[in-house]
């Protein structure tokens, strides 16, 4: 059983509302220091949005902090930087654009897809074969958007599937054993979607960051989906409810399609292909180019 602690001194500056008094963690963490953030409308002066650590991540520091965040009111995310900068961009240098987590709440994850989903289908393309080659990756759908996918139901044969904390531990081990020089961020949040809102991530180009959040909070509810490691041009998430076959799996393909277009238009041959590979994904990454 966790000591109850209350949050470190050098973090309560995430909590200007005071409520760090009601907040604990227990959990040593490494050197490191507050962010305050370029620029953004949810947070104004000198207010930190984030805490970042000075160094890489230590092992299991992630799945610790995940775990007191019902108790911290902290969310760790794994952070990552582009090869060779040596300023840590975004995150050291405050390059963010923080927005407020209540503002998620106006905006309707099904509309943002659905009309996400209707600019990449009706792009105009000049060249004939250009256009057919467009037509044929969106199939079966086409222009016709296929509404929001259900949550698939959990696998009764593993006992981790439907844990979302499991799971999100689970791709965090595996992501620090790729790169161990993933630093970590403490950002004050209900989840990791609100995370990247109030810290101001702002890699998915001309997004909005509380239109992104709005959706990847859609997808915790839905699919068990957890924040883990995000990038100045990409993210990583856990998700728990994989679907069982290619009618469940098209759907989601054609969310994450809307939601990162150049998943399928680079990443892949179809729609179709990566919805295959979704079925043996329990990692959903997504990159900007």
């Amino acid at each position: 059983m966790i000591d109850r602690a209350p949050v470190p001194a050098d973090l309560r500056p995430l909590f200007p509302d005071g409520a760090a008094v009601q907040a604990a963690l227990s959990t040593p963490l490494p050197p490191g220091r507050l962010i305050v953030a370029a620029g953004g409308d949810g947070h104004g002066g000198d207010a930190p949005v984030m805490w970042l650590s000075d160094g890489p991540a230590p092992a299991g520091l992630w799945e610790e902090l995940q775990r007191e965040h019902p108790r911290s009111g902290l969310w760790p995310l794994l952070l990552t930087r582009r090869a060779g900068d040596q300023e840590f961009r975004p995150w050291a240098t405050g390059e963010l654009h923080p927005v407020r987590a209540d503002l998620l709440n106006s905006h309707d994850p099904a509309a943002l897809l659905q009309g996400w989903w209707t600019v990449e289908a009706e792009f105009p393309v000049d060249d004939p074969e250009e256009a057919e080659d467009r037509r044929r990756i969106l199939e079966p759908f086409g222009v016709d958007w296929p509404g929001p996918a259900p949550a698939p139901r959990p696998a009764e044969d593993d006992p981790e599937d439907g844990d979302p904390d499991a799971a999100a531990a689970a791709v965090a081990r595996w992501l620090l054993r790729h790169d161990p020089g993933l630093r970590i961020g403490l950002v004050r949040a209900g989840s990791g979607a609100e995370a990247l809102a109030v810290c101001g991530w702002t890699a998915a180009g001309n997004h909005d960051p509380g239109e992104l959040a709005a959706v990847l909070r859609s997808w915790e509810r839905r699919f068990g989906a957890r924040v883990v490691e995000v990038g100045p041009d990409g993210l990583r998430l856990s998700a728990t409810a994989q679907p069982d076959d290619l009618d469940e799996a098209l759907p989601i393909a054609a969310e994450h399609l809307a939601f990162c277009p150049d998943n399928v238009f680079q990443g892949t041959e179809s729609l179709v292909d990566y919805a295959q590979e979704l079925l043996l994904e329990n990692c959903w990454s997504f990159w900007w180019d």
